[in-house]
C-alpha cells in the first residue's frame, strides 16, 4: 500500500519554518475489533441508561472489557515471581473508572496502574502470587468494582499451587533495560528438598532468542539438591519489551514442571514515547497538542513523518536541527464531523533504516463544550 509523506518545508520571510505534516480522517473503520451500535456517532457502543448506584446493577456491560474471567496460575515455586497481568479494555463510548481492586485472601495482590480509561484505551490488571509467606493450594476471588459510567462488580476467581519443596532464589529472571544487539545473562538458584535422586531434566523456552543450561552444584544425603539455572538473552532479540515463561521439567511424577518467570525490555538505538498518543475527547473543530519524545543513543534529525490512511487531521511540526532527544509536538485538528479518529504513524529519521511507530487516538464529541 502507498505511504504518503506527511511533510513539507514552509517558506518564510523569515526563513525555513519547521517542517507540518498533516493527516486527514480516516473512513469508518470496521477493523476495530469491538461491537457496534447503530447511530450516527460510528462504531462504539454505548452502556444503556443512566448511571446507576445500587446493589444486583447487572455488571454484564463491564464484563465485555475482559478476554477471561478468571486465571489458574498452576504449579509455582516457593519464592518464584508468580504474576500475571489481565488486560483492560474500554470498548464503551464513555469513560470508565474503576474505582477499587482487591482480593479475598492475601496470598494474591492486585494492581492497577490506570483506573480511568478513556474510550477504546487499555490497562493492564497485575496479579501477583505471595510465594514467600505462603504455601499449598489457594483459591482466591479477585473483585474489581466500576463506579462509572455506571456501577458493576466483577468476581474474578484465582487459583496457586504453591509448592514448598522447590525453592527460586531469586523469583525469577528480570534483565531490565537491555540496548539491542547486547547479550546478558542472569542466574538462579533451584534448590529442592525431598527425594535424594531429584533431577532438572529438560529446559523448555518457546522465544528463540532465550537460551538456558542447568547445571547440578550440589546434592546432599539428605536429600537436598541444588541447581543452578543460567538464562541467556541473545544478541539477536528484536526491540520491545519481552516477557517469557521457561519451564523447568523435572522427574518428580507428582508435580514435574516448574515454571520460571523471564522479563526486560531491549532497547532500539531510537525510541518514541509514549508509543500511545491520546487526545482523549475533544469538541469539533479545536486543536489539542501533545509532545512526542523521540531518543537515540546519538544525534539525528527527524526528517518526516507517514502514515497509510490518514492526512489532515493531525499535524507534526518537526525540529530543524539534530540531537539525541527530540520533542515532536503533534496537534490533534479535531473535524467537525463526531467519531473516532484512530492511526498508526512511521516517524523516519536519518539514522536509521527502521523507521519509529507510534499510535494516535481522539475522539470528537459534539456535546464537549469547546475551550
Amino acid at each position: 500500500m502507498p505511504r504518503t509523506l506527511l511533510f513539507s518545508l514552509l517558506l518564510l520571510a523569515g526563513g525555513v519554518t519547521p517542517a507540518l505534516a498533516q493527516l486527514s480522517p480516516p473512513p469508518p473503520a470496521p477493523g476495530l475489533g469491538i461491537p457496534t451500535v447503530g447511530g450516527p456517532e460510528g462504531s462504539l457502543p454505548t452502556v444503556a441508561g443512566p448511571v446507576v448506584v445500587q446493589q444486583g446493577f447487572n455488571p454484564q456491560w463491564a464484563e465485555k472489557m475482559f478476554p477471561k474471567l478468571d486465571h489458574d496460575f498452576g504449579t509455582v515455586a516457593r519464592g518464584s515471581e508468580a504474576k500475571y497481568r489481565l488486560k483492560l479494555t474500554n470498548v464503551f463510548k464513555e469513560t470508565v473508572h474503576i474505582r477499587s481492586a482487591g482480593t479475598t485472601c492475601k496470598c494474591f495482590q492486585v494492581k492497577i496502574p490506570k483506573d480511568t480509561l478513556a474510550s477504546l484505551e487499555s490497562t493492564e490488571v497485575e496479579i501477583v502470587v505471595d510465594t514467600l509467606k505462603f504455601e499449598g493450594e489457594r483459591t482466591s476471588t479477585m473483585m474489581i468494582t466500576f463506579d462509572r459510567p455506571a456501577y458493576a462488580e466483577i468476581p474474578i476467581p484465582l487459583h496457586a499451587y504453591i509448592r514448598k519443596d522447590v525453592g527460586l532464589t531469586p523469583g525469577g529472571a528480570q534483565f531490565g533495560n537491555v540496548p539491542k544487539g547486547q547479550p546478558m545473562d542472569r542466574k538462579i538458584q533451584v534448590n529442592h528438598v525431598g527425594r535424594p535422586d531429584w533431577k532438572i531434566t529438560e529446559l523448555i523456552c518457546k522465544n528463540e532468542h532465550i537460551e538456558a543450561k542447568a547445571t547440578e552444584l550440589a546434592r546432599q544425603p539428605n536429600g537436598s539438591t541444588t541447581y543452578e539455572l543460567v538464562v541467556s538473552l541473545k544478541p539477536t532479540a528484536p526491540a520491545g519489551d519481552f516477557r517469557e515463561q521457561l519451564t523447568i521439567v523435572t522427574d518428580d511424577a507428582a508435580g514435574p514442571q516448574i515454571p520460571v518467570v523471564i522479563e526486560g525490555r531491549i532497547e532500539p538505538d531510537f525510541y518514541a514515547t509514549p508509543e500511545f498518543l491520546d487526545f482523549g475527547v475533544v469538541a469539533p473543530g479545536t486543536e489539542t497538542t501533545r509532545n512526542l519524545v523521540i531518543r537515540g543513543r546519538r544525534a539525528f534529525k527527524v526528517t518526516g513523518i507517514e502514515s497509510e490512511t490518514t492526512a489532515g487531521t493531525f499535524e507534526a511540526r518537526l525540529p530543524k536541527e539534530g540531537k539525541a532527544i527530540q520533542i515532536v509536538p503533534i496537534t490533534f485538528v479535531a473535524p467537525m464531523t463526531p467519531g473516532v479518529i484512530t492511526d498508526e504513524f512511521s516517524v523516519v529519521i536519518d539514522q536509521s533504516s527502521e523507521p519509529i511507530r507510534f499510535k494516535a487516538f481522539g475522539r470528537v464529541d459534539p456535546n464537549k463544550p469547546r475551550r
